[in-house]
């Protein structure tokens, strides 16, 4: 690993790792947004599944924007530093990856079901691999863009809990060939602090 890849994970676990200021009271109390007494805080954790027998999971901190944002459509913003950890093959022989990630989450409300909300989330971040060989896979570059696309629901007294369902896609968006990339789904559980 180069010197700039070490500086990149570095920089990348520091935005992990260090906490955004912000003042909770200026949350908006609607059915759309949460309720003011909740911290802009979080953390997520994802359950990953990808193609052939790759597993994993993925730490996240999440830092929530409340205020809605000023375009036609309501929606909301999460920014989300994560890290990855993959895994592939037999116990005797796998591979292994880890993944920083840096992404934002738009999240856009679409129906209720079960006087629950479910919300459409979409989201297009930057990624750093560990190793560009994985699952049998020649990505080509250690940075790689993380799409997502998903559905969530919140539940709780102050709907401080969220569960997520969602499709990710890592590639360099043909910047250097090969460029395969790799295809996850996940099952997320996160909480606001």
């Amino acid at each position: 690993m180069t010197n700039t890849h070490i500086f990149t994970l570095a920089a990348l676990l520091t935005l992990l790792l260090t906490p955004f200021s912000a003042n909770s009271s200026e949350s908006q109390s609607t059915s759309l947004w949460p309720a003011p007494t909740q911290s802009a805080h979080g953390y997520a954790i994802d359950f990953i599944r990808g193609e052939g027998a790759v597993n994993g999971i993925k730490l996240a901190y999440q830092y929530n924007i409340d205020q809605p944002l000023n375009v036609s459509w309501p929606m909301t913003l999460t920014m989300e530093t994560s890290a990855n950890f993959w895994e592939y093959g037999d116990d005797n022989q796998y591979d292994s990856n880890i993944v920083l990630a840096l992404s934002p989450i738009l999240r856009f409300p679409l129906t209720t079901m079960f006087n629950k909300p479910i919300d459409l989330e979409l989201g297009i971040g930057v990624s750093l691999l560990d190793d560009t060989q994985f699952a049998g896979k020649d990505v080509s570059t250690h940075y790689q863009f993380e799409d997502r696309i998903g559905f969530s629901t919140t539940f709780g007294q102050y709907q401080e809990y969220r569960v997520s369902l969602r499709y990710f896609h890592y590639s360099n968006a043909g910047f250097k060939k090969p460029n395969p990339g790799l295809d996850f789904i996940s099952l997320s559980f996160s909480q606001r602090l």
